[in-house]
């Protein structure tokens, strides 16, 4: 448990000597559907040290690494490498790291999470990197405050839909995804699969709502499209700030272990919200608020983010405070304020 985790002074440590600039992330899932246990990830990150000659470690979970390469020269990863830690050598002012290594896909919702649908034995895959376990996926400095741009390139079974932070181009099973905006690593995406679902655009914005194709008939995207179109008016206006990515997708996830997860413009949410029957009202203002509270990280959390995770309690407590604000005063569910005083504030 210990080697898992990062300090704080660990942390603002390693912030006080690096500045990160890019992550190249190349995921390779072309034999999810026959091989469950782990697949390949490459790192590629360019990023600087304001004292040449330091030490610092990249966070990274593996079965095992192949290589590992700082500024051209090979690290001997038997010695370097902890199964949870990759100790660098001497930094210089200007650096690349390269990581290849061998990831294994969760089963309990951290890291890549991988589940097989029982009803038709498809795959799914998705991430959950809140608070720290970006790092199971790919070699990172895994802290909030280092923020980066990421590049995702992803090599997945032809027939399957592969979503991330931003736009992608499709080459055959290969997606190549635009750049970010400088972000945290918590705050990146990988959701791939055979999902399916329904596309829509709002004031200059791609906006789309998937499931996997088992539960697509009880997917109501309307409604969720319709917050969601609601939400965005009022946030521009409320925050008097752009939403600052080109997409929003919002996806249904299976085995999810919390109810939502606030990915910048790839927001995964729990099954429990895909009503397979007659609900109560109170079912759908629930579903609404947690979209909206999602929304309201994209401001605050994802393009303003707290510096360590002991701020999360503020995070959160202002994305849940604006979105019942706004599910009072801009969608069907006028006495929302109610159902947060008796259920959400009493918890």
């Amino acid at each position: 448990m210990a080697a898992e985790n990062l300090t704080l002074v660990e942390a603002t440590e390693r912030r006080r000597l690096l500045d990160v600039a890019l992550y190249d992330v190349a995921i390779d899932l072309t034999a999810a559907l026959s091989e469950p246990r782990r697949y390949r990830s490459t790192s590629t990150v360019t990023f600087s040290c304001i004292e040449p000659g330091a030490t610092a470690h990249i966070d990274i979970t593996a079965d095992a690494i192949e290589s590992a390469t700082l500024n051209g020269t090979p690290i001997d990863v038997d010695r370097a490498f902890t199964g949870q830690r990759l100790e660098l050598p001497p930094l210089e002012a200007a650096n690349e790291l390269t990581v290849v290594a061998q990831c294994v896909y969760s089963r309990t919702g951290e890291g890549l999470h991988r589940f097989v649908d029982p009803v038709d034995s498809e795959v799914y895959l998705y991430t959950q990197f809140e608070t720290f376990d970006a790092h199971r996926m790919f070699a990172c400095f895994d802290q909030p405050d280092l923020k980066a741009t990421f590049r995702f390139v992803v090599d997945a079974p032809s027939h399957w839909r592969v979503l991330s932070n931003m736009p992608s181009k499709r080459d055959g099973g290969r997606h190549l995804f635009d750049p970010t905006p400088r972000q945290s690593t918590y705050i990146t995406a990988i959701v791939a699969g055979p999902y399916e679902g329904r596309t829509d655009t709002h004031d200059g914005i791609d906006l789309g709502v998937y499931c996997r194709k088992s539960l697509l008939e009880h997917l109501d995207a309307d409604d969720v499209l319709e917050v969601t179109k609601q939400g965005f008016d009022a946030f521009h206006a409320l925050f008097d700030t752009r939403y600052g990515w080109p997409k929003y997708d919002q996806v249904f996830v299976p085995e999810f272990n919390m109810g939502a997860m606030e990915n910048a413009g790839c927001v995964t949410f729990t099954e429990d919200y895909i009503f397979r029957s007659r609900t109560t009202d109170y079912s759908y203002e629930r579903r609404a608020v947690t979209v909206l509270h999602e929304m309201a990280h994209m401001w605050f959390g994802d393009l303003v983010t707290m510096r360590w995770w002991d701020d999360l309690w503020l995070n959160e407590s202002f994305a849940e405070y604006v979105s019942t604000y706004v599910t009072a005063n801009h969608t069907r569910w006028p006495d929302a304020w109610t159902s947060f005083c008796n259920i959400e504030k009493t918890w």
